[in-house]
C-alpha cells in the first residue's frame, strides 16, 4: 500500500487495525470501523450487481445520515465516483445534475423521490435509483428501497485494486450559479483537502505510518460537521475525522437543530465542532443560554464556508472558554488553506490566515503581491490542486493556469497580504451572496425572476441579515402597468430554483440600472436594496 493514498484503501487499513472503535453515529445508527466497512461492502457489491463500473458516477441525493457515509464509502471501494446533489434542488436543477454529472445511479430519500423522478424523466443513462425510507411521500411500484436492495449482498471485500489517481468529484456553485464538478485525484485531495491525515501536524508519509500512529494514539479526534454532507467541506471533515481514528457524529436530517447539536456535543464527547458562520453560531448560543450545559470535551469550534463575525465569535468564546474558536479557510477547488484564531486578524478586524508556501495572492499579471502593500489581488494555490472542472474546459482554462511552468488554481477569492505574511480574504467576487452558509449567485435568481410574465428586468443582491448573514433581495423593474408582489415572485421562483435562493425581499423600481454595455449596475442595486431594508426597519 505504501504511498498510494486512496481513501478507500486508507479506511480499510484502519478498519483492520481499529475495527472495534466507534466510527460513526447518525440518528439511531452506530457503526464501528469494522461494521461500517462491512455495510459499505454491501453497498459496493450492490452497485456492481447493477452494472456500475469503475469511473462511473453515482449521485448522493441524501440528507445527513448513516446511509450517506455508507454509500459514499461503498462507491469509493469499487472506484465509482460519488457525486453530491443538493437535496433542496427542484426538478430542473436535478436534471442538470443528472445530465451534467453523467449519473448512472442515484441514492435519494423517499421524500425526494417524486422530484428526482421528474428531473430524471427521459434520461436513459440513469438506470438505478434507490431510496432511503424516511416515511414521507408516495412510492410507485417497482422502486428500490435501500435496506432491501443491499440485504442479500456480500459484506466481504474482494474488490479490484485502487489507485491514488482515482477521482473524487465535488460539485459546487460556479460563477453563473450552475453547479460545477471539481475533479480531484484522491492522493492530491488527501494532502491538500484532508490535511495529510493529521490536522495541524505533519502529513503522513505512508498509509502504514498513518495507521501505526492512529493505533499508538489510542484515541482519535471526535468530530461533528454541522453542515450538510452535500457540501465538500463537510465531506472533507468526515474523512479527516476518521483518518485520525476518531468518531464521526452527524445530526441526522434535513435542517440544522441547535439543541440537538449541543446534545450531541455533550453526550458523544465531541472534540471538534465544525459550523458555518453566524447562521449556525447564533442558534447554538441561544441554546447554550437556556441552560448551564457544559461541553467539557470540546476543544475547537471552527467555522468553514463562512466567516464568524467578531461579535458572535467573542460570544462563543466567552460561553465556551476552554474551546478554541476559529475561522477556517478553504474552498472546494483548493482544499484547506488556513485557519485563524480570534486574535489573528487584519487591521480592519477581518480574520487573517496563516497559509503555507503553496498559497499566494497574485496581481493582474499573476505576480505575488508584496506583504503590507494593501493591494488586493486574487488568492491562488499551486502544487496539489484539482485536475479541473468536469466537462467544462472553458472554466478549467480560466481558473487553472500555468505560471512559470507551474500549475495554479485561482478560484476567485479576493485577498490582501499582511506585513507578516498572513493572508486576509475578502470573498469570492463582489456579488456572491452567502445566506445561511449557502452561496447564492445573482444571475441564476435573476433568470428565474425574469421568467415571470410581470417582470421586465431584475437584479439580485444581498443585504446584511442578523440571522442568515445575508438576505437575498430582488430589485425588479416590472412590466408597465404590473406590480408583482413578493409572495407571487417567491411562488414562481420556487418552481425554478431551490428555496434558499428565493428572494426574501422585493424592491420595485421604474427602471433597473445597467451600464451602456448592458452589464448590470450592482452598486446601484445594492444601494436601493439597503435603502429599502433600512426603511423597513
Amino acid at each position: 500500500m505504501g504511498t498510494n493514498f486512496n481513501i478507500a484503501d486508507i479506511y480499510e487499513a484502519l478498519a483492520d487495525a481499529i475495527g472495534e472503535r466507534d466510527a460513526l453515529v447518525a440518528g439511531g445508527t452506530r457503526h464501528t470501523f469494522a461494521s461500517l466497512d462491512r455495510k459499505a461492502n454491501k453497498v459496493a457489491h450492490f452497485l456492481l450487481s447493477r452494472g456500475v463500473q469503475a469511473g462511473q458516477h453515482v449521485g448522493l441525493h441524501l440528507v445527513n445520515s448513516a446511509e450517506f457515509i455508507e454509500v459514499l464509502l461503498g462507491c469509493l471501494k469499487i472506484r465509482a465516483v460519488p457525486i453530491n446533489i443538493n437535496y433542496r434542488f427542484v426538478a430542473a436543477e436535478l436534471r442538470h445534475m443528472i445530465v451534467d454529472g453523467d449519473l448512472v445511479a442515484v441514492f435519494t430519500q423517499r421524500s425526494f423521490l417524486a422530484e428526482l423522478r421528474k428531473g430524471a424523466e427521459g434520461v436513459a443513462a440513469l438506470h438505478t435509483v434507490v431510496y432511503v425510507d424516511d416515511g414521507e411521500g408516495d412510492v410507485p411500484a417497482g422502486e428500490l428501497e435501500y435496506t432491501a436492495a443491499i440485504a442479500s449482498t456480500s459484506d466481504e471485500r474482494g474488490f479490484a485494486p485502487r489507485s491514488g489517481d482515482d477521482l473524487y468529484i465535488v460539485y459546487t456553485g460556479g460563477t453563473t450559479g450552475m453547479p460545477k464538478g471539481v475533479m480531484w485525484r484522491q492522493e492530491d485531495l488527501f494532502f491538500a483537502g484532508l490535511q495529510g491525515g493529521r490536522p495541524g501536524g505533519d502529513p503522513a508519509e505512508s498509509v502504514e505510518e498513518l495507521v501505526e500512529s492512529v493505533v499508538e494514539m489510542g484515541v482519535g479526534m471526535n468530530m461533528l460537521p454541522a453542515a450538510p454532507l452535500i457540501h465538500g467541506a463537510a465531506q472533507f471533515t468526515c474523512w479527516i475525522c476518521m483518518f485520525t481514528g476518531g468518531k464521526l457524529v452527524l445530526q441526522a436530517g434535513k435542517s440544522f437543530d441547535g439543541a440537538e447539536i449541543i446534545r450531541l456535543v455533550r453526550d458523544e464527547g465531541i472534540h471538534s465542532l465544525v459550523i458555518v458562520g453566524d447562521a449556525m453560531a447564533i442558534p447554538l448560543l441561544e441554546e447554550l443560554a437556556k441552560s448551564d450545559v457544559e461541553c467539557e470535551d470540546l476543544m475547537t469550534i471552527a467555522s468553514a464556508g463562512a466567516i464568524l463575525s467578531p461579535a458572535i465569535r467573542d460570544r462563543l468564546q466567552e460561553r465556551l472558554p476552554n474551546a478554541m474558536v476559529m475561522n477556517n479557510f478553504g474552498a472546494t477547488e483548493v482544499g484547506h488553506q488556513g485557519a485563524a484564531a480570534s486574535e489573528e486578524q487584519s487591521t480592519d478586524g477581518r480574520p487573517s490566515f496563516y497559509m503555507d508556501e503553496t498559497s499566494a495572492v497574485l496581481d493582474d499579471d499573476n505576480r505575488p503581491i508584496a506583504p503590507g502593500s494593501g493591494t488586493m489581488g486574487r488568492l491562488a494555490r499551486r502544487g496539489r490542486v484539482p485536475l479541473g472542472y468536469y466537462k467544462d474546459a472553458a472554466k478549467t482554462a480560466e481558473r487553472f493556469v500555468v505560471i512559470d511552468g507551474e500549475r495554479w488554481v485561482i478560484p476567485g477569492d479576493m485577498a490582501t497580504v499582511e506585513e507578516d505574511g498572513r493572508i486576509t480574504v475578502f470573498g469570492r467576487g463582489s456579488n456572491c451572496i452567502n445566506t445561511g452558509g449557502e452561496k447564492v449567485f445573482p444571475e441564476e435568481v435573476e433568470e428565474a425572476l425574469k421568467s415571470h410574465p410581470d417582470v421586465r428586468d431584475a437584479l439580485v443582491v444581498g443585504v446584511p441579515d442578523p440571522k442568515w448573514m445575508q438576505r437575498v433581495v430582488a430589485v425588479v423593474e416590472p412590466v408597465a402597468g404590473k406590480a408583482p408582489t413578493l409572495e407571487e415572485l417567491q411562488v414562481h421562483c420556487r418552481s425554478h430554483i431551490a428555496g434558499y435562493k428565493v428572494p426574501r425581499m422585493l424592491v420595485l423600481e421604474s427602471k433597473v440600472a445597467r451600464f451602456p454595455t448592458g452589464k448590470p449596475d450592482y452598486t446601484w442595486a445594492k444601494e436601493r436594496a439597503l435603502a429599502a431594508a433600512g426603511s423597513a426597519g
